[in-house]
């Protein structure tokens, strides 16, 4: 629905007008019932215990005090410009061409209205039970979108309209082309505004729709214009989506990437996938696209055109490519290792002091801050380094989730303002009745006359394409998109011509808008002195899809000639979208000139656009590595060939494994085909040989023959007997060599050959063969169901199998990841007490109890009676118990080191020593001693993204449990906290779930004494 309502605010006096927000809110005691449509979501949600940082029983400030909370330097002036009851909510914020600033108010959050829940999955996404329709037909929503304007230009915002309301989950808004486009999950709207005064003038058209609804906190979000005219969005972690627009049908990803969208043609596409909790969006002077990853190792992301960034892969799903074969990594971060969150600038808005400009100034709602870092090229990306906390507060209220740059230079911020904080509880206790807006500015800064974009004329705004603050060029570029004026492109050329920096670029963006971008303007543009022009000129011609020959051999040599690391980076994005013959010979070129691999992100770059034609331009591929010189060039031995012949293998389509035999049989020598054989063998994992054609098995017998290699491997990967009674031959000669047994073993893990099993029995029995070989041993035969296992291990592993600890962890895994085993190792422990109950660490005894047989689980609680979970009331005593002890009397934080090193080090890190298994504990809220006790008493309060505890089950029975290291291809890479790492191929496993408790055991403090107890958390804690 459209509804306009206007508030007056006084200047002045208006915060009185707010002090209303102490009284008002949710009261953590009670909240609103959640939506369920049956009886057991109701008593999962209302029994729910939440993670993270929940509502407590602290006051706000209010508005007319808060100022006097924050810190900041003395040259900036912070600005309260609105407050509750006039915001409430708000999520994000958006200027238009007046100057006027739209707030979208998320009071529908967290559950879309009409929607019943009926069910939830562990990461608490809920299932619905219905599509909602959009609006106005569906139910009227609580979201509302306000506008605030500076009515008689003072720099105060005087006036409020409530523009759009009734909104159900909207969570961004931009203007355009005639139409207001609203981000309201499921659906991206396009209400009519042909006068362009910024109000509907009717019902809204649906663009998309299909963007999922399962977590409120992590939809579609932040509407912004490229500089190349598509509308981009942002896609939170841990919701799905099925987008199709009026001609582009049925995109599928799941969470975490860049989309965006063309008005003219409809078309939608994933921009780029992967990065984090994606609800940002950033786009800086050149265009580059950025977002926050929330999390602590880096403070976010460059988004690059069709690359692949890292997931959650247990919690978020793989990548849609399943031959990516690797993912480009967050920049880099030089600073304090502190979780950090969604949203940052690139600040270019000219109006803060110039230490501030191309600044990184992101929000932290996690700390109460706002942190300032500095950008760096490091090759084609960029690292980060921490310089400053901008602006910092006591008041933990302080929450904020939007920063933009203003009209006015200034840095602009929505606070959501609730001491909750996190999303893990599906009961709405969320205070709803606050939020507020601030400036931050330079404290001599004056009000800046904002003119109506809409009403400039050509040679104004080409002016304005020249201006300091990058939010004048943009509002400029939108109207030039707008208006699609072929008339104004030889004025636009000419500044393209004279400027060989940030107006070149401008102006070829204008160029393109107005629609004059042809091949005349892409030769002056890749000609051009200044990289950007150069990068932004390949892009756009990659947009066409087609591209006449004459072009295609210009874009040929600039790759062969471009030295730029950000334009090559773009080349292989570009090539990747052009047909076959032309984008392999864009590669070729990027590949010739290649010569060193240091730069983070080109090799795997060049990578995609080589697979992305390795069907679709088989022909190409293959006459590409015709060139003998090719083979020998770094790139292509180090990073291209192993994955090609990985991608050929892992599809297992006829004409694929022809292509590997081809590529094979045009190798130079077989020194240079080794990394194909690499790549065929880490293609074969979890697979046997006997459904690939003999050509191809032949040609990789020869060349390993030819290098000195064990040919029996192959031919046992085929299941050929006589290799069979050869390879167990050799694996009871003790001279064997330890390479080729480690061969054997680790084929025998991958592939299944029973008769091999005696022969690892004997290996795991000897106490003469190498502990590596042991451990594999055991590993290989933890695939094979047969009792007989099970009995042997358990018989010897009390005098046999105990001493070296990696064959000690080894003979557990395998002895708790089967029902009929498990009881051979409780035999050993509860009737003949050849083996202690304390020789298994809490994890193995967790791992017993989710084989799901209730004879083993009574026996388990039988030995150990504290496996039951503790239940709330003791979590509660043994955190009131702790912090008795610990607060008591300080402790040695030297003695603390070594006791976090024996009860914390092996899975977490703290001061850069530690393990890797759980979270980075260095930029945790370490000083807040009843946050670390919370989190190390009930380890499954809040169990951080990419830690998540999943239980494999594979078709012969095997239960293992771990964490999801890698799920980026047909594979699935499992993490055991042990340490121990099982690569499982997609036929291989029956079922793969998210487990509902956390791999840190409780009870973890239990051992420690009242000492121990003080010095542990004295470490801790220390700064």
């Amino acid at each position: 629905m459209i509804h306009r309502f206007s508030f007056f605010l006084l200047p002045g006096c208006c915060f009185l007008f707010f002090l209303s927000c102490k009284q008002s809110g949710t009261d953590p005691a009670t909240h609103s019932p959640v939506p369920a449509a049956n009886d057991a979501v109701a008593a999962f949600a209302e029994n729910f215990a939440g993670r993270g940082d929940m509502t407590d029983d602290s006051q706000p400030v209010p508005p007319d005090q808060v100022l006097q909370s924050f810190s900041y330097p003395q040259d900036l002036q912070l600005d309260l410009l609105a407050a509750e009851p006039l915001v409430q909510q708000p999520v994000e914020m958006n200027f238009d061409h007046r100057g006027r600033l739209w707030v979208v108010q998320y009071g529908q959050y967290p559950y879309p209205a009409g929607l019943k829940i009926t069910g939830y999955d562990y990461h608490l996404r809920a299932q619905f039970d219905k599509v909602p329709l959009p609006p106005p037909e569906g139910t009227r929503g609580a979201d509302k979108i306000t506008l605030l304007e500076d009515a008689d230009g003072d720099g105060v915002f005087d006036r409020a309209t409530d523009a759009i309301t009734g909104l159900n989950i909207a969570t961004g808004v931009t203007w355009g082309r005639g139409q207001i486009w609203v981000l309201n999950p499921p659906y991206l709207l396009a209400y009519p505004d042909p006068d362009g005064d910024g109000f509907p003038d009717g019902s809204p058209e649906v663009k998309l729709r299909g963007f999922g609804l399962e977590d409120t906190h992590a939809v579609a979000n932040s509407l912004r214009w490229g500089p190349d005219g598509w509308l981009y969005g942002a896609q939170g972690s841990t919701t799905t989506a099925d987008i199709s627009s009026s001609v582009t049908k049925n995109v599928r990803f799941n969470g975490q990437g860049i989309w965006r969208y063309h008005p003219e043609t409809e078309v939608f596409e994933l921009f780029a996938e992967g990065g984090g909790n994606t609800f940002h969006l950033e786009i800086d002077d050149k265009g580059r696209i950025y977002s926050g990853h929330n999390g602590g190792e880096a403070r976010g992301q460059y988004y690059k055109q069709g690359a692949y960034y890292p997931k959650n892969w247990g919690k978020h799903g793989p990548l849609t490519n399943p031959y990516s074969f690797g993912y480009l990594d967050h920049m880099a971060l030089e600073g304090e290792r502190v979780r950090f969150t969604h949203a940052f600038l690139r600040y270019g808005g000219g109006g803060l002091p110039e230490r501030y400009q191309d600044a990184l100034i992101g929000i932290n709602p996690l700390h109460n801050f706002l942190q300032v870092s500095s950008f760096a090229s490091t090759g084609s990306t960029f690292t980060t380094t921490d310089r400053e906390h901008l602006l910092t507060t006591e008041d933990h209220w302080f929450r904020p989730v939007d920063i933009k740059a203003g009209p006015d230079g200034g840095v602009y911020l929505a606070d959501w303002y609730d001491s909750r904080l996190s999303h893990v509880d599906p009961r709405d206790t969320w205070h709803r009745a606050s939020g507020r807006i601030y400036r931050l500015r330079t404290k001599t800064s004056v009000p800046t006359a904002i003119p109506d974009f809409s009403k400039l004329d050509t040679p104004e705004l080409i002016d304005k394409l020249q201006h300091d603050n990058r939010w004048m060029r943009q509002q400029a570029l939108r109207q030039f998109g707008d208006r699609r004026d072929i008339s104004v492109v030889p004025a636009l050329t000419e500044l393209l011509k004279q400027s060989d920096g940030q107006s070149a670029l401008e102006a070829l963006w204008a160029i393109h808008l107005s629609g004059g971008f042809d091949d005349n303007i892409a030769k002056l543009a890749l000609d051009h002195t200044d990289p950007f022009v150069r990068m932004w000129a390949v892009r756009l011609l990659g947009d066409r899809g087609q591209i006449p020959d004459s072009m295609g051999k210009i874009l040929v040599e600039v790759a062969s000639r471009e030295k730029h690391p950000e334009v090559r980076s773009q080349l292989a994005c570009t090539a990747k979208r052009l047909p076959g013959a032309l984008a392999v010979s864009i590669v070729r070129s990027l590949i010739l000139t290649e010569k060193v691999l240091d730069d983070p992100d080109n090799p795997l770059l060049i990578w995609w656009a080589l697979e992305s034609k390795a069907t679709s331009g088989r022909s190409a591929v293959t006459d590409l590595f015709r060139e003998t010189s090719i083979w020998e060039l770094p790139l292509v031995q180090d990073v291209l060939l192993s994955r090609l012949m990985q991608r050929y293998l892992l599809s297992g389509e006829p004409a694929d494994l022809a292509s590997a035999t081809q590529l094979l049989k045009l190798a130079p020598s077989a020194a240079l085909a080794k990394p194909l054989l690499n790549g065929f063998t880490e293609g074969l994992r979890g697979r046997s040989l006997t459904d690939l054609p003999s050509k191809l098995t032949d040609i990789v017998a020869q060349y390993r023959s030819r290098l000195g290699e064990n040919t029996l491997s192959l031919a046992l990967r085929r299941g050929n007997e006589q290799a069979q009674e050869q390879v167990i031959l050799r694996m009871k000669d003790p001279q064997t060599d330890f390479q080729e047994l480690q061969e054997y073993v680790q084929i025998a893990r991958e592939v299944h050959l029973p008769k091999m099993v005696p022969a690892l029995l004997e290996l795991v029995k000897n106490n003469q063969s190498s502990p590596a070989i042991r451990q594999g041993a055991l590993l290989a035969l933890s695939r094979y169901p047969d009792p007989e296992i099970g009995r042997q291990v358990a018989d010897w592993y009390p005098d046999r199998l105990r001493a070296e600890r990696d064959v000690r962890d080894a003979a557990q895994d395998l002895l708790t990841s089967r029902p009929e085993w498990a009881a051979c190792l409780l035999e050993k422990i509860r009737d003949t007490r050849q083996v202690a109950a304390e020789d298994l660490p809490r994890e193995k005894v967790q791992q017993l109890l989710l084989l799901s047989d209730e004879a083993i689980r009574r026996q388990v609680l039988e030995v150990w009676p504290d496996a039951q979970p503790l239940s709330a009331e003791e979590k509660t005593a043994s955190i009131a118990r702790i912090r008795a002890v610990v607060n008591r009397q300080p402790g040695q934080a030297e003695i603390g080191k070594a006791l976090f090193a024996r009860s914390c080090g092996s899975c977490h890190r703290l001061f850069d020593q530690g393990g890797t298994l759980g979270p980075e504990l260095t930029g945790y809220e370490r000083k807040n001693l009843d946050y670390l006790l919370l989190h190390i008493v009930d380890p499954g309060a809040d169990i951080r993204e990419g830690y998540v505890n999943f239980s494999l089950t594979t078709t012969s029975g095997q239960h293992l449990s771990g964490l999801i290291d890698d799920d980026t291809g047909q594979q699935v890479r499992l993490r055991s906290l042990s340490g121990t790492v099982s690569t499982f191929s997609r036929e291989q496993i029956q079922q793969l779930r998210a487990l509902p408790v956390s791999p840190m055991p409780e009870r973890l403090l239990d051992p420690l004494s009242e000492e121990e107890l003080q010095h542990l958390f004295a470490y801790l804690m220390m700064e």
